[in-house]
């Protein structure tokens, strides 16, 4: 990036003496660090409609915030072609910001001060930005959506609207209730990440727990072998459970 080129910075922040602040401080600092802004948002989800109408270098945000905080929002930047580097600006104490530091996580405490803006800004440029292996380990309890590349931009998907996930070739389908979306993310991954949400029933295969009506008996093949299919609210389709899996679905389920 040269560095005569005004960084192009999204600010995001539910509090909005907080999303002043850094727009003062970035005018301050216009003639040594130039930057240009792009838009200002209360939380992730405003922030990534941002940025359908414009790309950014630098997004600097919050972490505690409604809807969607910014280490869910950091996650989802990082699909983006060229992905912004994220800043961070918190209230954290000093472990976790210690645990920014060691993950190579740019911060900045609040208040934020023209000099450590500074800083950061250096770094920017530097694209210093989080790996998406760092954001899962500072977001313990998972996110609360997927994101989905389509036509050039990203598609949010709650979480809890997806009934099932499964394995397809490269990608894993996200079903809900009314399509089914692609997700470029390990199945054996987002097991883990979701653990209290989703249970396996085949190798190829995780449910909503919370989205079972039923299970049923059902027969399929040459054989004509019975085997076990779990029925779901709001769609048809039903799901095989495979014979190592269902001991497991059984007790899970509680049938």
């Amino acid at each position: 990036m040269n560095a005569v080129t005004p960084l192009a910075v999204l600010i995001v922040d539910d509090e909005a003496p907080a999303r002043t602040r850094l727009l003062d401080l970035l005018g301050d600092l216009a003639d040594e660090h130039p930057t240009r802004i792009v838009g200002t948002a209360a939380n992730g989800v405003e922030a990534l409609a941002v940025l359908e109408r414009g790309r950014a270098d630098l997004v600097l945000t919050d972490i505690r915030m409604p809807v969607m905080n910014g280490i869910e929002l950091a996650a989802h930047l990082g699909k983006l072609a060229p992905p912004p580097a994220v800043v961070f600006t918190t209230a954290y104490d000093e472990y976790a910001v210690q645990a920014f530091e060691l993950a190579a996580v740019d911060y900045l405490l609040k208040p934020v001060r023209a000099t450590r803006l500074a800083d950061a800004l250096v770094k920017v440029r530097r694209q210093h930005r989080p790996s998406e292996e760092t954001l899962r380990q500072l977001m313990p309890a998972g996110r609360g959506h997927f994101s989905v590349s389509e036509r050039g931009r990203i598609l949010l998907v709650p979480v809890a609207e997806v009934l099932f996930l499964k394995a397809e070739q490269k990608y894993v389908m996200a079903r809900t209730r009314e399509r089914e979306y692609l997700l470029d993310e390990s199945l054996v991954q987002l097991e883990e990440e979701f653990a209290g949400r989703f249970l396996r029933i085949h190798r190829n295969c995780l449910i909503a727990a919370q989205a079972v009506k039923g299970v049923a008996r059902a027969t399929t093949g040459e054989d004509g072998e019975a085997h076990w299919v779990v029925l779901l609210d709001g769609i048809v389709e039903q799901l095989p459970v495979s014979r190592r899996q269902w001991p497991v679905v059984k007790e899970a389920l509680g049938v």
